[in-house]
């Protein structure tokens, strides 16, 4: 007779059922729609397949689609399986290495027969109805624990050369799984699985695209396909996420870059932007707004070196922590015509700063500061370099240079509290002036870090009392810890926007940190008379202005709010005759500070209207001989058919007022 064993459930039920019971036989004995709906359990906390036995105690809750993250995790784990059963069934002799589940769907590198090319976007389609003819199979998944013996010998009888190399490096005493997809497929696998390809819904996935992929990720190695999928577990949600692709392409801030002339990038410069003007103008607006919100705030702003001693970067830990995407240089060159000094020592190196902390320290610490000077609050536009690797670049989104809306404020234990909620008041108000929402995380210690217990203690507890204090750690800002995530030297709070299809970008940032004080040697005189450590919190709302205005093109579309657009109205002509009243209205609209310009080609009016649509340009003046005569304009607005015809004066002020900064407004 089998031992009994006691699993107590998410209600705080306890059953007895023998060892051995599965998930699935609990959920069965609970009710027919649970038995149907369960996908799979969490067993002590652990996810596992719903038809794996159950041998000892334990706390189980059942997991179904409405427990979305596990569920969709298991779905795309099983659809990349499905794939790679399709390519091998369709083109015998493919060899497959590994699929993991991805953020919004899955993928597998596998490697084609010698007897035909690499796998292209015109095998999709095929590979797309195998897979949805194994799903509509319903074969089961079923876990196996295999020596790894068997599994090299498997793979090496079955020409399988990357997983038997794989398979050799598994340690011995590992437990070792694979799962057969019916019976006549298996992969290697950790699981867990779903219990059949039919828990899959047929019509929730799509394959995307291929890539080269390198065996291992190391460019040394066989080059293979990766064949990338979306996958959900119904249609709708597939539908919704293309949807979202769709429009994440019309509103690519690279297309719309080059449409609106706003900036461009190019090999000789990998990885830093090229601004025209339009885009500059931008960027202009965006740093004159931030000055504002500074100086209001308290700050007082600073400049530092590009290049700094790789001596202080190794005193602060960077030169340990962050070398590798620092771009470095020799404190000297060596003359072309002898040998020159040698570069012997980590003494002897210089560094393009990749980010500014350091360098505001050495400001705080020139002087006595005095326990009444603080806080200080430093910030600086400043421009870092980190050495991306080419293949992580992307548009404005990631780049090498970049400027940082970036500030230290130096201040007491006492004032740590009052600072965070003070910047978390600012922060909000930026953001809500740009129309975003956002939620708010709180990063804690990572594995590695500098500092002791207490610091970190310390500074994890100040941001929550503070983001409490702001009333900000509510479900309604989104309020999650994130175990692990925080920086090397201190924990931080992060602000994810959401933009108006519903992505996320993280950028704003604010940090506790006891440890560049305590390492780069900064204090003040207490009260007491005494020297004392300040905390240091380091702060970005923008993130890097580069980020932040790609950030805001996807956004809006291109169609920035008036007081941002590099050109906010344009005024156009219909007969060369009101060429002379068009000259005056831009003077007109320009003495009233709007940027405008004006378009009297010998062009058809609806040319210059959509020229002018495509550029983004908030309001086109449209004038001919009438409006000269009467002193009116047309005025056409961006993603409108009518237009309206008013005194010049009523529009001037009209536009006037949208193009005011919501600042100054």
């Amino acid at each position: 007779m089998s031992a009994m064993i006691k699993i107590s459930l998410p209600d705080g039920s306890v059953r007895e059922v023998a060892a051995g019971t599965t998930p699935a036989d609990i959920a069965a004995a609970i009710g027919p729609g649970l038995a149907k709906a369960a996908l799979a359990a969490r067993v002590d906390g652990e996810l596992r397949d719903i038809n794996r036995p159950i041998e000892a105690d334990a706390a189980l809750a059942l997991v179904t689609a409405k427990d979305e993250a596990d569920a969709l995790e298991l779905a795309r784990h099983d659809f990349a399986h499905v794939l790679a059963e399709a390519v091998q069934a369709l083109f015998p002799g493919t060899q497959i290495t590994f699929g993991p589940a991805t953020d919004d769907g899955f993928y597998y590198d596998v490697m084609a027969p010698a007897s035909r090319e690499p796998f292209s976007m015109d095998d999709l389609p095929a590979i797309e109805e195998k897979m949805r003819e194994i799903i509509r199979a319903d074969k089961p998944l079923r876990r196996e624990v295999w020596s790894r013996q068997r599994l090299i010998d498997k793979w090496q009888a079955e020409g399988e050369s990357f997983k038997a190399e794989w398979a050799k490096e598994l340690p011995e005493g590992e437990e070792l799984t694979v799962y057969w997809s019916g019976s006549d497929w298996l992969d290697m696998c950790r699981g867990p699985h779903l219990a059949s390809t039919g828990k899959l819904d047929p019509q929730a996935f799509k394959l995307m695209r291929v890539a080269g992929a390198y065996w291992r990720g190391d460019q040394r190695n066989a080059q293979l396909t990766r064949i990338y999928g979306t996958g959900w577990l119904n249609k709708k949600q597939l539908d919704a996420h293309l949807h979202k692709l769709e429009e994440a392409a019309k509103r690519d801030h690279r297309r719309l870059g080059a449409e609106m002339d706003l900036f461009h990038l190019q090999q000789e410069a990998h990885g830093s932007v090229f601004w025209h003007p339009k885009g500059y103008r931008i960027w202009r607006e965006l740093e004159a707004y931030m000055r504002r919100a500074i100086d209001g705030a308290g700050y007082r702003e600073v400049k530092t070196p590009q290049v700094m001693d790789a001596r202080q970067w190794e005193q602060s830990g960077h030169w340990g922590k962050y070398r590798e995407n620092m771009f470095v240089i020799p404190d000297e060159v060596p003359n072309v015509d002898d040998e020159g000094p040698i570069v012997s020592s980590d003494a002897d190196w210089m560094a393009l700063k990749p980010m500014n902390c350091p360098a505001h320290v050495l400001i705080f610490r020139q002087g006595i500061k005095s326990y009444r000077d603080l806080p200080l609050r430093l910030y600086e536009n400043g421009c870092c370099h980190r050495n991306e690797p080419h293949g992580a670049l992307h548009g404005l989104m990631r780049v090498r240079q970049f400027t940082q809306d970036d500030a230290h404020i130096f201040c007491r234990e006492d004032q740590i509290v009052d600072e965070v909620r003070a910047f978390c008041a600012l922060a909000d108000r930026v953001y809500k002036d740009f129309g975003f929402t956002y939620s708010i995380k709180l990063a804690l210690r990572p594995e590695k870090r500098f500092g002791t217990e207490e610091m970190w203690d310390k500074a994890e507890s100040e941001l929550r009392d503070a983001v409490a204090a702001a009333g900000l750690n509510t479900p309604e800002y989104g309020w999650e810890e994130l175990p692990g995530e925080g920086a090397f030297y201190a924990p931080k709070l992060e602000w994810h926007l959401t933009d108006a299809i519903g992505r996320t970008w993280q950028v704003g940032t604010i940090q506790s940190d006891r440890v560049l004080p305590e390492r780069l040697d900064a204090s003040y005189v207490g009260e007491d008379g005494e020297r004392h450590r300040p905390v240091m919190l380091h702060r970005a709302i923008f993130g890097s202005y580069e980020r932040f205005i790609g950030i805001l093109i996807e956004h809006f579309a291109g169609k920035l709010p008036a007081w941002l657009a590099p050109v906010q109205a344009v005024v156009a002509t219909i007969v060369s005759d009101a060429d002379g009243y068009a000259d005056q209205v831009v003077d007109r609209l320009r003495a009233a500070g709007i940027r405008a310009e004006v378009d009297t080609r010998n062009e058809k009016i609806n040319y210059k209207v959509r020229e002018h649509s495509l550029a983004k340009v908030p309001a086109m003046f449209v004038v001919g001989r009438r409006e000269a005569e009467e002193g009116t304009v047309a005025v056409r607005r961006l993603g409108e058919q009518a237009q309206s015809v008013l005194p010049l004066d009523e529009a001037i002020a009209l536009l006037a007022k949208e193009a005011t900064a919501p600042d100054q407004a």
